[in-house]
């Protein structure tokens, strides 16, 4: 059995976690949650299953994103955060702390999902990125 080169191994992490990260974030919200509500369960108990799963997900996305930042800062170095996708990588770092971070707060509920929004859409904004090992 022969070992993949550094740099197909990089690719192939990159493209997984972004796929299970985004996906993940994305399917929960705009499909998962809104399926739910439209087979009739009770407003609370969908409450109750966003609350469940929610935070799962922004923490699951945060280990993925810190492995794309690995590999980011293999091909990058420590200027990682001048690249585009970087600076998307750390933004939903910052967002998922402030997911957290706010739930103790009055208005834990607005703030949260906006943080969980942001998540989404810096995702949906690195999806189009090119992948660190592709030339631009």
């Amino acid at each position: 059995m022969t070992s993949a080169p550094a740099g197909r191994s990089g690719r192939v992490v990159w493209q997984l976690a972004l796929t299970l990260w985004v996906g993940g974030v994305w399917a929960a919200h705009f499909v998962l949650l809104p399926a739910l509500t439209h087979i009739g369960l009770a407003p609370l108990l969908v409450d109750d299953v966003s609350n469940l799963v929610r935070p799962i997900m922004l923490g699951f996305a945060a280990v993925c994103v810190v492995l794309q930042l690995l590999v980011l800062v293999g091909k990058r170095g420590a200027g990682f955060w001048r690249d585009v996708r970087g600076q998307l990588l750390l933004t939903v770092l910052v967002a998922v702390g402030c997911f957290f971070a706010v739930r103790f707060l009055p208005q834990a509920m607005f703030l949260s999902l906006f943080c969980y929004l942001v998540v989404a859409f810096a995702g949906l904004m690195l999806i189009f990125q090119p992948r660190p090992d592709e030339e631009r």
